[in-house]
């Protein structure tokens, strides 16, 4: 037998060696990339679509944890393009941080969050679970694995480009954030390797200490409404950016109050990758409780992360300026004293003038929510500031029913899109008779609040089912959090009693979960 250059293995057929690629871990695939042209060529087509990877862990060992969600992540064939890590209370960040992206490389982007709880499937088991672990409190009834774990997700995302951008805030000016600077970043970031200043998705991280309303409202302003943008406001984290030049650890002039991982269209893609698409679905978690209020006087108390507003309101029709007692004891009436049940928010309606840097002034209409925090015989007190006297708003509290409706619509949603698929597919390749490749999913990523979850439903597991139900088989990974972004445009007669004439805008949510979707549709040069 001629074995010829590079011994019987030169002799594989395409299709066998693609086979065995396929089941090789990450690093041993990497390398087998290396072995000759032929090998490089057959590992990128089995790396062809956009692949998503992840596993959690519960082990109470902090070294064992993070290796099994590695071992686990890393053993089919990825490169990856970015890694999102959260763990629990009880794990050190910085060593997780260290020890992820040690294993990943100095070149991919990795976010390194602390969550109140993760989602996804056991590194070891396969099961799927929503672990929640609440809020920082002493419970001596919780088990001894209370606030360990962690979920790792690695993703790669052929087509794109990926980065994590932080947002900065002077150490000489501590109340200023670059939030300016930081959109600017991202648009130029976006402009240099697409052409387009609106990339294809955003998934940020907000510090706790930090106001990310502002952050958000501009990047609303300043993004094209075809850009994706979700993740967790109030958390505490670490970053590594591939530019080096962005990583600002040890930094004597800054620190960091949030940072985006930013996924751009790549120009220089090569020939024959398809197209990567991310598809961003909402399941609410409030209702609203009795009528609109305007806000009659209006006062900002304490500073940094600790402000706060005080204010009067009166009654939409009314000339009486109501205190917070009697705002309270009227919305606990139409509540039928269930207040106990229940977490009370105020959702206002700001009409705002925005610009970036000296660019076109321009208004923009968002709906806004503050927690309520009291009320005495004065002012009604919530969280927050940015509300101005005259700012219509609404009573709203969390509701399981509402968000169990809501869970069962955005089942719908999917359901719908993969429907739109089948439809696209069937068209595109009438005539094929193996159907050819087609738009699939590539996998998922949500951001569901801590309040939710089996304590709040009364069953396990219901925040994953509309992509459980609808993608099965698919890598679906996420986190229990305080306060979820999620870029979605609201009808105002759903809010304001259409009150409004435009509609509002609303990218910061409570008691919701946000579901990033990503689909791939192939390239005619890839069927």
């Amino acid at each position: 037998m001629e074995r010829g250059r590079g011994g019987g293995v030169a002799l594989l057929s395409e299709d066998l060696l693609q086979n065995i690629l396929s089941r090789l871990p990450a690093l041993s695939f990497a390398n087998a990339g290396c072995v000759s042209r032929s090998w490089r060529r057959a590992a990128g087509d089995v790396l062809s679509r956009p692949k998503l990877a992840s596993a959690i862990s519960l082990n109470p060992s902090f070294q064992d944890a993070v290796k099994e969600v590695l071992d686990s992540v890393l053993s089919r064939p990825i490169r990856p393009h970015f890694a999102i890590a959260c763990i629990g209370l009880k794990f050190s960040l910085e060593r997780t941080h260290k020890l992820i992206t040690k294993k990943l490389g100095s070149a991919t982007p990795v976010i390194t969050s602390v969550a109140r709880g993760i989602i996804g499937s056991d590194a070891i088991t396969e099961e799927f679970k929503e672990v929640k672990w609440g809020v920082d409190v002493e419970d001596f009834n919780l088990p001894a694995n209370k606030d360990r774990g962690i979920v790792l997700i690695v993703g790669f995302m052929p087509g794109l480009k990926v980065d994590a951008i932080p947002l900065l805030r002077e150490l000489e000016e501590p109340g200023i954030s670059l939030i300016d600077k930081f959109v600017m970043d991202i648009r130029n970031f976006s402009a240099a390797v697409s052409g387009c200043t609106s990339p294809t998705g955003i998934v940020m991280f907000g510090d706790k200490h930090a106001d990310m309303k502002p952050v958000l409202e501009k990047m609303d302003y300043a993004m094209s409404m075809e850009t994706v943008i979700l993740g967790e406001e109030s958390g505490h984290f670490m970053y590594r950016s591939g530019d080096d030049s962005r990583n600002i650890s040890g930094s004597l002039k800054n620190s960091c109050d949030g940072v985006a991982l930013v996924f751009a269209r790549d120009n220089d893609k090569p020939q024959g990758v398809g197209e990567t698409q991310f598809h961003v679905a909402l399941s609410t978690g409030v209702v609203p409780v009795g009528p609109t209020h305007k806000a009659a006087s209006v006062k900002v108390k304490g500073d940094g992360s600790e402000r706060s507003t005080w204010l009067t309101a009166r009654k939409e029709g009314l000339k009486e300026a109501l205190d917070g007692e009697r705002l309270l004891h009227d919305i606990y009436d139409e509540m039928e004293n269930e207040n106990a049940s229940h977490d009370l928010y105020i959702g206002v309606t700001k009409r705002r003038k925005c610009s970036i840097g000296s660019e076109k002034v321009r208004w923009v209409t968002t709906l806004e929510f503050h927690d309520v925090l009291g009320g005495d015989e004065e002012y009604l007190f919530v969280d927050g500031v940015g509300i101005k006297t005259g700012d219509p708003f609404r009573f709203y509290r969390s509701d399981s029913d509402t968000a169990l409706s809501s869970c069962r619509h955005v089942s719908e949603e999917f359901r719908n899109l993969k429907q739109a698929w089948t439809h696209k597919n069937s068209y595109h390749f009438r005539g094929v008779a193996d159907g050819g490749d087609k738009t699939e999913v590539c996998g998922g990523i949500i951001f569901s609040c801590y309040g939710r979850g089996d304590s709040f439903f009364g069953q396990a597991n219901v925040d994953s089912s509309p992509f459980l139900e609808n993608f099965p088989g698919f890598p679906l990974a996420g986190i229990m959090c305080g306060g979820e972004i999620g870029r979605v445009h609201l009808s105002s007669a759903d809010h304001q009693g259409g009150q409004e004439e435009s509609s509002p805008r609303s990218y910061l949510h409570y008691y919701s979960t946000v579901y990033l979707v990503i689909s791939h549709t192939p390239s005619s040069l890839e069927s």
